[in-house]
């Protein structure tokens, strides 16, 4: 994938994260991009401002996008490696690619997607990580809720 392409993707994705933090929830935001580039759905992570926790970045895009016959060649855009429940929910549905912001902060499912056939692209963008960084730093209690510690 093109990373230009990527990268203008992602900046759809960290602007709902940045929603999200001035929310007062967890700063992690995700976009789904058909195959023809077109944004189908975006989201950030809401599990605070809803008191759902399932409502994750991703989940809340894929929801957004609506139902889909198939989302084989699409694209989910993560500010953060997928978690387990997000990773799941890029296989079951088909999703064929996921762009991560950055896995340094926190390292989900992106490799067992890999070895499933899904294609990651993974921007090591230091925005992405630095706005991770600040949030696990000043809210080491409601990370540690958001990643089931």
């Amino acid at each position: 994938m093109d990373q230009a392409l990527a990268r203008a993707w992602l900046a759809t994705a960290v602007a709902e994260a940045r929603t999200g933090l001035a929310e007062g929830g967890i700063p992690i935001g995700a976009a789904l991009y058909g195959a023809d580039g077109t944004l189908l759905g975006r989201g950030r992570n809401r599990r605070v401002q809803d008191g759902d926790p399932s409502l994750h970045a991703e989940t809340a895009a894929f929801r957004a996008a609506g139902r889909r016959r198939t989302y084989r060649g699409t694209t989910m855009v993560t500010t953060l490696s997928p978690c387990w429940y997000c990773s799941g929910l890029v296989r079951q549905f088909g999703i064929s690619r996921v762009v991560i912001g950055e896995a340094v902060t926190f390292r989900g499912g992106q490799d067992w997607l890999a070895a499933h056939g899904v294609e990651i692209v993974l921007l090591d963008d230091p925005g992405c990580a630095g706005l991770m960084r600040a949030f696990i730093r000043d809210n080491p209690a409601l990370w540690n809720e958001d990643i089931g510690e």
